[in-house]
């Protein structure tokens, strides 16, 4: 189960997941925005591993910054964009 944030119209998908070769798990982000069907969404942000260089030794870990990461991107792409629903 992919965790969900909603930050004002943007859906925020966070989740970790295992590093290949390792015991260790990444944190990953992506992030949709609404469209006027409600069956689609926008991929404004592909999922991408976030915190690349930090490898977590628990998922619980991982999820954790990859929700503190997500917030920050939206926020970072809120002050760059105007997004008009």
């Amino acid at each position: 189960i992919v965790p969900i944030k909603y930050v004002d119209f943007y859906e925020v998908n966070y989740t970790a997941e295992p590093l290949r070769g390792c015991k260790l798990w990444g944190a990953y982000v992506a992030i949709y925005a609404p469209t006027a069907n409600p069956m689609h969404r926008v991929n404004l942000v592909k999922k991408r591993r976030v915190s690349a260089d930090h490898q977590f030794t628990t998922e619980a870990d991982a999820v954790a910054e990859a929700g503190e990461a997500a917030v920050k991107l939206v926020e970072r792409r809120r002050r760059r964009y105007v997004f008009h629903p």
